[in-house]
């Protein structure tokens, strides 16, 4: 497959999860943006905004296997990894696959499953396999965690740790839709079920093959210097505690480089790092208690810093 193809298959994945999605064109851009970039996904909104949808549209356009875990505190490990079975028959144990033996595997409110639980799931998102009595297990390629959690229900939940907060590629918030897109979703029959009928535009290996080109893009010295200004400059902030990870930068660098190639360029700007930095890094900066305080938010932090870097200009192409 090469660029002009897997482009314009894009844009049919985009397009097919566009009818059926109403008003949120660039949060699915996001989303296609992650998946190009092969990172999980981490949504934060109140209940009811489509966040389901939303993950199942996607699944079913590209073909995949999509499977949805309702967390809470009785979830155990072996419910999402799966579990060795004695087999009277075989006289030996085999292996029950769990619900994370997908492409996409939806992990609503994460935050209400245990932290052992929550931890069952840093194996795979790190390393793409489960470990079950001793045997390990190679997940399906590709995989993709889309976590959900409720900003405003704190009750009975159990704060992600920065280890596994630092391995999604992005949080996202999906808010309300437009006055239009929500009349539309009442007067039309079925719209807000609409994404169960889709059909399949794309495959698992075509995404696999657009996650190769996506990154083999061309980041320029010039703005790799830039992303690493940024970087750097959220460890220097007065407001900030911890600042991004070299993890950090390598995500940064891979998602620049995937909503490039979703925009139909073979090469990175800088307008590319500064569109993903907040989706990329907000989740990953800690701000100090006197910061919080002020009401200043890691999104300001950000617009603070990259307000001081100069833009390269004059890149070459």
């Amino acid at each position: 497959m090469d660029h002009h193809a897997a482009m314009q298959l894009l844009d049919k994945i985009r397009h097919n999860m566009e009818s059926c999605i109403y008003g949120k064109k660039e949060e699915i851009s996001w989303m296609l943006t992650a998946m190009l970039a092969g990172g999980h996904v981490l949504i934060e909104d109140v209940p009811g905004t489509g966040k389901t949808q939303m993950v199942k549209a996607l699944a079913l356009s590209i073909g995949g296997v999509f499977h949805r875990i309702q967390c809470n505190p009785d979830l155990l490990p072996t419910d999402i990894t799966g579990v060795s079975i004695y087999h009277p028959k075989l006289e030996e144990f085999v292996f029950r696959p769990g619900p994370i033996m997908a492409n996409l595997l939806l992990a609503d409110e994460i935050n209400r499953a245990t932290t052992k639980t929550q931890s069952a799931l840093l194996e795979a998102m790190e390393e793409r396999r489960v470990s079950v009595d001793g045997e390990t297990h190679i997940l399906p390629h590709p995989f993709m965690l889309f976590a959900t959690q409720n900003p405003i229900e704190f009750e009975g939940t159990y704060s992600l740790p920065e280890a596994q907060l630092d391995r999604f590629l992005m949080k996202i918030k999906l808010g309300y839709p437009d006055e239009a897109s929500e009349k539309r979703l009442i007067l039309e029959p079925g719209a807000s079920r609409a994404a169960e009928s889709l059909k399949a535009v794309a495959t698992v290996d075509d995404v696999a093959q657009m996650q190769r080109l996506a990154q083999s893009i061309h980041l320029e010295t010039t703005v790799a210097d830039y992303l690493i200004a940024l970087i750097r400059g959220t460890r220097k902030h007065g407001g900030i505690l911890l600042g991004a990870s070299p993890r950090a930068a390598v995500a940064l660098s891979s998602a620049a480089k995937a909503y490039a190639f979703f925009n139909h360029r073979s090469f990175v700007l800088p307008d590319d790092v500064k569109a993903m930095a907040p989706l990329v890094l907000s989740h990953r900066l800690h701000l100090r208690s006197e910061a919080r305080m002020q009401g200043i938010t890691t999104l300001h932090v950000l617009q603070d810093v990259l307000r001081q870097l100069p833009v390269p200009v004059g890149m070459e192409r």
